[in-house]
């Protein structure tokens, strides 16, 4: 059997440095904060070429908090993806705003930012674009129009640990960049976690004081916070893997370049890479017509996949009460039922992506 991705192989890799870092937490009896909690925010956000780094305890608190910094509360609208996965919306809905969806780019999966001005309103707080799968949304258009309606601009970077933007790494091009650590990440934890990047020392300063009671000196509580802390130990853990991640990343990239070869003339909608994007290839999506049937031709040749995401956020029953139909957002509706994510990961064998594509190729044949 192909994983769709090995969790254990990272810890075996590095597993004297992880164990160093574990202990060193662990023998400091400091359990709360503290310094590696501090020197990870430090290291991160200089990665990051931001200003600031200011870790969280999950990638949707990431979300969530970066809107409230920025005073997002009821009766705003915030326009994100309707192909995305729901933690987008739901930092939106937990701000007791309302999440206001546009569709993707057909190529690229990411939201279309020639389709985001209509749907501005006076009501029009935050955009929120997603680099979804590991490639950048395209920022420039976006920041544009912010700037052009005195918006602001949170991007989710869930899956784009390292990409790059016109030679830039994500975390500052928008007001601020909302992280996840989530095991399976680019640069995963061994919990949860998360962080927000920005240029922005209000920003900064107002999520310190969220994530922490609403308190900057202990028992002295300004506003109704959160408790919401990066736990020094998958900081420490971060800290060792974040100097191992763009070599990480570069092998994700030679796993996307031998799907990329192998699977072109294919019956197979293969992923686009506009000229200015470098991704990191947290997942590689294909679409076919017949999904669920490749899927399962896959799975009986050994080979394990995923589906990102089998049901878009309009048509989830936690949105049932908006009464979207299905047809409301077309391009997600279809891609929920056409994508498929093959095996990815940094420490997948050059020879299982071969047993991908004979086991793909087998299953789709080429185009006539």
């Amino acid at each position: 059997m192909i994983p769709f991705l090995d969790l254990k192989a990272p810890y075996l890799e590095l597993k004297q440095e992880l164990d160093e870092a574990i202990a060193r937490v662990v023998s400091s009896g400091w359990f709360i904060g503290g310094e590696e909690v501090d020197q990870f925010e430090a290291e991160y956000a200089t990665y990051c070429g931001a200003a600031h780094a200011v870790g969280v305890a999950n990638g949707l608190d990431a979300l969530h908090l970066a809107l409230r910094a920025m005073d997002v509360g009821p009766g705003d609208e915030v326009i994100v993806p309707s192909n995305t996965y729901i933690a987008t919306w739901l930092a939106v809905s937990q701000c007791g705003a309302t999440p206001v969806p546009v569709e993707p780019d057909a190529r690229s999966y990411n939201i279309a930012s020639a389709l985001i001005e209509a749907a501005i309103t006076p009501r029009t707080k935050v955009i929120l674009p997603v680099h979804l799968y590991g490639q950048p949304a395209d920022m420039d258009p976006i920041l544009a129009l912010a700037r052009k309606h005195g918006l602001r601009v949170l991007e989710d970077g869930a899956q784009a640990h390292g990409a790059r933007y016109k030679g830039r790494r994500l975390g500052a091009h928008g007001d601020a960049v909302a992280w996840s650590f989530y095991p399976g990440k680019n640069l995963g934890a061994m919990g949860d976690g998360g962080a927000v990047t920005t240029n922005d020392p209000q920003i900064a300063d107002r999520l310190r004081v969220l994530r922490n009671y609403g308190s900057r000196v202990k028992y002295v509580n300004e506003i109704q916070g959160y408790n919401s802390r990066l736990d020094p130990l998958q900081a420490a853990i971060l800290r060792v893997k974040l100097a191992h991640l763009d070599a990480w990343n570069a092998r994700r990239r030679a796993i996307a370049q031998l799907y990329q070869d192998g699977l072109t003339g294919s019956k197979l909608t293969l992923p686009h890479v506009p000229a200015w994007a470098e991704p990191v290839w947290h997942l590689y999506v294909v679409q076919h017509p017949k999904r669920d049937a490749l899927q399962q031709a896959l799975t009986d040749a050994g080979v394990g996949t995923l589906i990102h995401y089998p049901i878009p956020p309009h048509l989830q029953q936690a949105y049932a009460q908006v009464g979207w139909r299905a047809d409301a957002f077309p391009l997600a509706h279809r891609m929920a039922n056409e994508v498929l994510s093959l095996p990815m990961g940094p420490h997948m064998p050059t020879t299982q992506g071969s047993q991908v594509l004979s086991a793909l190729l087998r299953s789709v044949g080429a185009d006539d």
